[in-house]
Order: C-alpha cells, then sequence, then structure tokens
C-alpha cells in the first residue's frame, strides 16, 4: 500500500500527517527569531527543562501541557537571575540550569518505572499521537502565529536591534521572557512528533536554512516554516513506510535540506562562493 492511499485509509495518520504538518511550521517560524536572537543554546535549554513538568504532569494525570510550559518558564527565568546577579555568564548558566532540569525529569521519571513513556518524550512517537495532542498541537499552533502576526515589529526590531528597541520604550525583558514562553510552547507541541533530544534540530535547522536564501525577515519566516512542513512530511513517509524512528527520520531530512542549500544557495553557497573566488583569482591573474 502507498504512503498515500495509507493516508486516507487510516485515522491515526491522519492524524500525524496533520501533527507533523504544524509542528514543522512552529518550529520553522519560531526557529527563526532564535537563531537571529543568537540563542539556539537557549532553545536547547528550555527543549530539555520541559522533561520533568512532563514527569509530574503524568504522575499527577493531568495535561503533560501545564507542567512543561510552567518548567520550561521557571528555567528560563532562572537562567536570566543566575546570569544577571552573578560572575557567571548566560552559557554558562544555560548549561547548569538544563542540565539540572533535564536530570531531575530523568530521576523523577526513573521513579514513575514508565521507560516506554520516556523513549517516546525523549525521541518522538508521531505515529502514536492521539486526538488530544493533535488539538493541543493546533491551538498552540493558531495562538503562537496569531501572537507572532500582532507583534511582528516588536519581535522584529528588538531581534535586530536592542539598542533601538530601548530607545522606542519597548520592554526588552518582558520581550524576552515572552518568546522564552512561546519557545517552551513550541517544544510542547513537539513532544510526540520529534521529542525533547531533537526539537532543538527542528527549531534551528530549517530557520538556518532559510538564513542562507534571504535577508529579510518575513520571507526567512515563510521559507521556515515551508522547510520545516518538507521535512515532517518527507519525514514521516519514510517513518512509514521503512519502519524508522519518526523524530530522527524528520530530522535527517531536514539536515539534508540544510546540506543542499549549504553547497547551492544562490548567494551564500559553498560552490557559488568557490566558483567566484576562482573567477577573481583569474581576473587578478589576467
Amino acid at each position: 500500500m502507498s504512503f498515500i492511499d495509507a493516508v486516507f485509509q487510516y485515522g491515526f495518520l491522519q492524524k500525524a500527517l496533520l501533527t507533523s504538518t504544524m509542528v514543522g511550521i512552529l518550529c520553522g517560524v519560531i526557529g527563526c527569531f532564535i537563531i537571529l536572537r543568537g540563542m539556539a543554546l537557549m532553545g536547547d535549554a528550555i527543549s530539555h527543562a520541559v522533561l520533568p513538568g512532563v514527569a509530574i504532569s503524568y504522575a499527577l494525570g493531568i495535561n503533560f501541557f501545564l507542567g512543561a510550559v510552567l518548567t520550561g518558564v521557571l528555567t528560563a527565568i532562572g537562567i536570566g537571575f543566575v546570569s544577571q546577579n552573578s560572575r557567571i555568564k548566560n552559557d554558562i548558566s544555560i548549561g547548569i540550569m538544563f542540565t539540572a532540569a533535564f536530570a531531575l525529569g530523568i530521576v523523577l521519571i526513573t521513579f514513575m518505572k514508565s521507560s516506554t513513556d520516556l523513549y517516546h518524550i525523549l525521541f518522538g512517537n508521531v505515529l502514536a499521537v492521539r486526538p488530544s495532542d493533535m488539538w493541543i498541537t493546533l491551538g498552540i499552533g493558531m495562538f503562537i502565529l496569531s501572537t507572532i502576526y500582532l507583534f511582528y515589529k516588536e519581535l522584529l526590531i528588538s531581534s535586530f536591534d536592542s539598542t533601538m528597541s530601548a530607545a522606542y520604550g519597548l520592554p526588552i525583558k518582558w520581550i524576552h521572557y515572552f518568546l522564552m514562553t512561546l519557545l517552551t510552547m513550541v517544544t510542547v507541541a513537539s513532544l510526540q512528533t520529534v521529542g525533547i533530544v531533537l526539537v532543538v534540530a527542528m527549531l534551528i535547522t530549517p530557520a538556518a536554512t532559510a538564513y542562507l536564501l534571504t535577508e529579510r525577515l518575513w520571507i526567512m519566516l515563510y521559507l521556515a516554516a515551508g522547510f520545516g512542513v518538507i521535512s515532517s512530511v518527507i519525514g514521516l513517509y519514510f517513518s512509514f513506510t521503512y519502519n524508522l524512528p519518526s523524530g530522527a527520520t524528520i530530522v535527517l531530512v531536514s539536515t539534508f535540506l540544510f546540506i543542499v542549500t549549504f553547497a547551492f544557495s544562490p548567494k551564500h553557497g559553498l560552490l557559488w562562493r568557490t566558483l567566484k573566488s576562482k573567477r577573481k583569482k583569474k581576473a587578478l591573474v589576467h
């Protein structure tokens, strides 16, 4: 049976396709702001910091979204507090806080004796998406996309020039923590698809691929979302067809797209830069 026929026939595959598409869009869009602000390590930190919240939510029998967002935001606040009130720099405080949160989450899940759930949380399993997970992902997606649309100018200015943002009277700290909250929500939405360990790849790789192709933020947002969707759909196809881990497959497709763009991008591609360099050398010789 072909993948397309299976999509029309099986409900679980339809949920997986819809969920992975939304995750691809969200990761691509939020990832643009993450890499423009030089916060890739923060994305890694938040993605790992949600684990104890997920574990506590499972233990209490409540939706994991609540616990994950809470611990993600608390970790972001903790990182900022440590770096602002000590000699410890931001990257060091990130390393301390996110590893501590991740370790706490593993210990909590070990106490719960639920290794199967831990595997799915860490590495994702989009083919096992439940209807509730799908609706949560769609709800998060609509909220995040509408929020970015409403506050696009503020995010644009603060991402490129913090000094100008302060001159305009924009609350830079609040914007930072607001973006951290959105990042946490995207991480939660991505749990079933790519898992905690691999979500940072989906946050960074599609956005980095788009960054090589344009210098305009709004075009970058669309391109990154497109690369995220393509990676998710093709990754889901290979995952279903060849019985491969969904999260790892999606990330590998995304990485392949980045490598192709890195090599053949019209302005920043390695091939074109090499050709231009050779032409300049020939022109100097002649």
